[in-house]
């Protein structure tokens, strides 16, 4: 069993589509696992030389991707953009994220994790609900427990991830 991780840090839909062909597609892989789309939810609320990537061109944007490794009987596991409810203001390069922030990055994503669950639905894909485990765990132990700035998982967001994923595909 070989496992490929194609992932760059801080991609976009767009991102992927550009890189696709040669990082996914030519590698015939029987099983893809994709998480993506906080960063195009987040990205312009962080940058403001950013702009904002409307729910439609997301979610066609994921679909291009999907559609070929669907058409291959490829088993497809989609991860749920997540955005941990911390509390305070947190440093992301040389932008602070506080609630204002938030509360738009989250007004933006919301719309992003509904297309993750009809692209799921359409593609017969796993869905690993990641946005309301974490949540649920969250509301337990805290948000930063899972990630300290609400987007990048701690080693603990990580195993519960893992975790979740295994249960999933096992």
């Amino acid at each position: 069993m070989t496992w490929l991780n194609t992932a760059n840090a801080g991609d976009k839909v767009t991102d992927l589509e550009a890189r696709w062909q040669t990082d996914v597609l030519d590698a015939r892989p029987d099983v893809v696992s994709i998480l993506v789309g906080v960063n195009d939810a987040g990205r312009h609320i962080l940058d403001p030389r950013g702009y904002p990537i409307p729910a439609e061109r997301f979610e066609a944007g994921y679909d291009r991707l999907l559609a070929p490794l669907a058409e291959a009987g490829t088993e497809l596991v989609l991860i749920e953009p997540f955005l941990l409810p911390i509390r305070g203001t947190v440093e992301a390069g040389a932008a602070l994220i506080g609630e204002k922030e938030r509360e738009r990055w989250r007004a933006d994503l919301d719309p992003k994790i509904q297309a993750v669950r009809r692209l799921a639905r359409r593609y017969g894909a796993h869905l690993l609900a990641a946005d309301g485990r974490f949540a649920e765990l969250a509301a337990t132990s805290g948000a930063e427990h899972w990630a300290e700035d609400g987007v990048h998982p701690t080693p603990a967001g990580h195993a519960a991830l893992a975790a979740a994923w295994l249960r999933l595909v096992a």
